[in-house]
């Protein structure tokens, strides 16, 4: 595989931990006027690191940042760990239906609140994804064609997948599905959303 979709370390980590099963963005500067489109049904996850992440996300997330901060590779190399698959997605029209996703993820509200606001289009993407986690970490060079504020990159190396464990074992990830399921019924039950 050589899609990889690029995400905050530390929103990689719990992804990797099953704590979380869903991935919010809004999309990247370079991806244009028509944002974020879901791009592969699935992808290698490749963890950034920008220094506002700590401060964006959970207290509890940002004690699990400063603990994988010291073991994370130079800036020159990039350690991938594990691919996930799409299981669900919606497009969030209203910022009520983000909140309704509290619990589920590890970033600050006034951050997806941010997130949602900025731009012409009042909107986020929400992904519910299934983790899974390659049998040996793959570390590669970091390439510029690798940089800048994007969701989606193609590697230079094809990154093994098969037979990978996933991170949540089927009951496990049916009832965290569940959860982001039912999290947004309400909401767009009301809003009118299919």
């Amino acid at each position: 595989m050589r899609n990889a979709f690029k995400e905050w370390a530390v929103v990689v980590d719990a992804l990797m931990r099953g704590q979380q099963v869903i991935i919010l963005r809004k999309g990247g500067l370079i991806e244009g006027p028509g944002g974020f489109q879901i791009e592969h049904p699935e992808f290698l996850l490749f963890p950034t690191w920008f220094h506002q992440q700590r401060q964006s996300v959970l207290p509890q997330a940002q004690a699990r940042f400063d603990e994988i901060a010291r073991l994370m590779p130079g800036p020159d190399e990039v350690r991938l760990e594990c691919f996930a698959e799409v299981a669900a997605w919606k497009r969030l029209d209203s910022l009520a239906a983000a909140a309704a996703l509290r619990g589920l993820h590890v970033w600050r509200e006034d951050v997806i609140a941010g997130r949602f606001d900025w731009g012409r289009d009042k909107h986020i993407y929400v992904m519910a994804v299934r983790v899974y986690r390659l049998a040996a970490p793959a570390e590669l060079p970091m390439r510029q064609s690798y940089a800048g504020c994007k969701s989606w990159i193609e590697l230079a190396e094809d990154i093994a997948t098969a037979d990978c464990p996933p991170v949540l074992d089927d009951a496990a990830f049916s009832t965290q599905l569940k959860r982001f399921n039912e999290a947004l019924e309400p909401v767009a039950s009301s809003a009118g959303l299919p």
